[in-house]
């Protein structure tokens, strides 16, 4: 089966790339979805530009489109921009979020593709010690819950960090994985990387009690 996969730079779109691919299935495209607005309903804001080093990493060609992040009108723009690829189906890295999956189903089902979730519905403890298992490289560049501080951005996600997801999640019910937009992330390797990403510069926005880290310059070198 032919796909294409939407990607973020983040670890759940990573991870379920990663999951596609040993599954056998052909990935014709990364597609990647650039808002004009933080406030994005569907989709990531800081960092998106990452992707184009995330697809030469990987070493499939990304599709490019934008949106100005109007709730509603985020879903025709991914409609419009999926509508012209030769593909039977679509990859998402949704893995409890209802409004996420919804609309990618429904965009799917009106273009006649497949919808997959390979990641839907399972334990984020899980799907965190699969990224750890896996020798996925993973930064945290935004947060936005409570129990954050400043000093989560720039952390990679190693065992100490999943057991302090865990602790955020028992004291203030902060989904481990980020599911519900608690924090972001970008991967800097994989294991179907060929090469890696490297941050050469960064600018931290922070306002009040949540923010993320900005990756202004950046390089892959190998692996």
């Amino acid at each position: 089966m032919n796909v294409a996969v939407l990607i973020t730079g983040g670890k759940d779109s990573a991870l379920a790339l990663y999951r596609i691919l040993k599954r056998g299935y052909r990935v014709k495209y990364l597609v990647a979805v650039f808002p004009e607005r933080e406030d994005s309903w569907m989709f990531h804001y800081p960092n998106i530009h990452i992707t184009e080093f995330f697809a030469e990493a990987v070493g499939i060609p990304l599709v490019k489109g934008r949106t100005v992040g109007i709730k509603e009108e985020e879903v025709e723009d991914l409609k419009d921009l999926l509508a012209g690829l030769d593909i039977d189906g679509v990859v998402s890295g949704a893995v409890a979020s209802q409004y996420q999956k919804t609309r990618i189903d429904k965009v799917c089902q009106q273009l006649g593709l497949k919808s997959i979730a390979p990641l839907w519905n399972e334990k984020p403890e899980n799907l965190l010690r699969e990224l750890l298992e896996n020798d996925f490289e993973v930064m945290i560049v935004g947060v936005y819950a409570l129990g954050f501080t400043q000093d989560w951005l720039g952390r990679k996600i190693d065992e100490e960090t999943v057991q302090e997801l865990l602790r955020l999640h028992e004291r203030y019910g902060v989904s481990p994985i980020g599911e519900g937009g608690e924090y972001e992330s970008l991967v800097l390797d994989a294991p179907y990387f060929k090469k890696k990403i490297q941050i050469l510069e960064t600018e931290k926005v922070w306002r009040e009690n949540q923010g993320y880290l900005l990756a202004k310059r950046v390089k892959l070198v190998p692996k």
